[in-house]
């Protein structure tokens, strides 16, 4: 699909909308960019590496001699570790900037182990989605001051895990059940994530949180459309407010992320509503995979509409894991061993090769120019 702009420029050279010499300038110049491209995975690559491995190495070399160290002295190495890695990426901002990001993503997300490392030094009182909120906090500040897309990332898991968090610890201490509410706002929110890439311009920050979206939207609607909920749930009033949260979140980050172009992204949030009261946790499930077949449909035509590959893929994983479950579910306990087999194989070989006879009759119809 990369390539795709040389078949289109040859076509425009034949037509004698672009000049010969205007057409060589452009493949030297494609060429060019190709080459300075190529080579900077490896070092991407070594820079994200290298950034874990000091990480872990330091909380290691905490770990080992912790038993040791008093606990004032603990707290200062605990502040110093953050200090540290945000000194570093400071000094070579203006050297290696690459570097210099990976640095400060490290040292925000060493922030997390210095908070919890707090708490247990002084043996403060026990409430640890306060933790995840000053993680956020430290992790939206240093977004705000250093303008970077790893801070903004962080803090675009961080927030709504502190929302999660509070939520599932308040229904814990209640005796009540959370699950629904907290996989339902996921499975929205992994959506307005996914949505957040729409051109092959996109900054740094979208294509992240367009990979965010798409890892843990397939988890979440799995859960919610499988799991079976408690009846123990709040009450009404606190369930509706558990309920706006899990429903206006996604909208308002849609809302901030595609500006007036929400309607998809309502639908959306709608379709996950619509899974979570479909799975009333009795026997009969056909209104659950009705439901994710179409949601499955759906978002194969939103990456139709937007030319997003990424989406169609989603949609066709989404389809087949749809069909598994029904089986192994509904149908491989209706059948002998030997049937249930042999169906079984006809099945991946027959609907894997219908699937992706689709996926690529689907990848085919949008728009070369606009997806990557």
């Amino acid at each position: 699909m990369a390539k795709e702009w040389a078949n289109h420029l040859e076509r425009w050279t034949s037509a004698g909308l672009v000049a010969p010499e205007l057409a060589g300038r452009i493949r030297t110049w494609e060429r060019e960019q190709s080459a300075g491209a190529g080579l900077r995975w490896p070092t991407l690559l070594a820079l994200a590496f290298g950034a874990i491995l000091v990480g872990a190495g330091a909380l290691l070399f905490v770990s080992a001699h912790w038993d040791q160290i008093s606990p004032n002295s603990r707290m200062a190495l605990a502040a110093a570790m953050v200090a540290t890695f945000h000194a570093g990426g400071a000094a070579v901002t203006r050297r290696f900037n690459s570097l210099s990001v990976a640095l400060h993503a490290v040292g925000t997300i060493v922030l997390g182990a210095a908070i919890a490392l707090a708490g247990q030094i002084y043996n403060l009182s026990e409430h640890w989605p306060s933790a995840v909120m000053l993680w956020a906090l430290g992790a939206a500040l240093a977004w705000a001051l250093l303008r970077q897309w790893p801070q903004a990332a962080l803090t675009a898991i961080l927030v709504p895990a502190w929302l999660a968090s509070e939520w599932s610890s308040w229904c814990t201490d209640a005796g009540r059940d959370s699950a629904a509410t907290v996989t339902a706002g996921i499975c929205a929110l992994s959506l307005t994530y996914l949505s957040a890439r729409r051109s092959a311009n996109d900054s740094p920050l979208r294509q992240a949180l367009m990979w965010i979206g798409g890892i843990a939207l397939l988890p979440s609607a799995f859960f919610l459309g499988l799991d079976r909920w408690s009846r123990h749930l709040p009450d009404a009033s606190t369930l509706a407010v558990g309920w706006a949260v899990a429903v206006l979140l996604p909208i308002f980050a849609a809302v901030a992320l595609r500006g007036s172009d929400v309607l998809w992204n309502i639908g959306a949030v709608g379709w996950t509503v619509l899974l979570a009261l479909s799975n009333t946790g009795s026997g009969e499930r056909a209104l659950v995979y009705l439901c994710c077949a179409v949601g499955s449909v759906g978002l194969a035509w939103w990456g139709i509409h937007e030319s997003r590959p990424e989406r169609i893929n989603l949609a066709i994983a989404g389809f087949a894991l749809t069909i598994v479950c029904f089986y192994f579910s509904d149908v491989l306990d209706k059948l002998g061993r030997s049937a249930s087999l042999m169906l079984m194989g006809l099945l991946f070989l027959g609907g894997g090769w219908l699937l992706e006879r689709t996926r690529r009759g689907l990848l085919a119809r949008i728009n070369p120019l606009e997806a990557i």
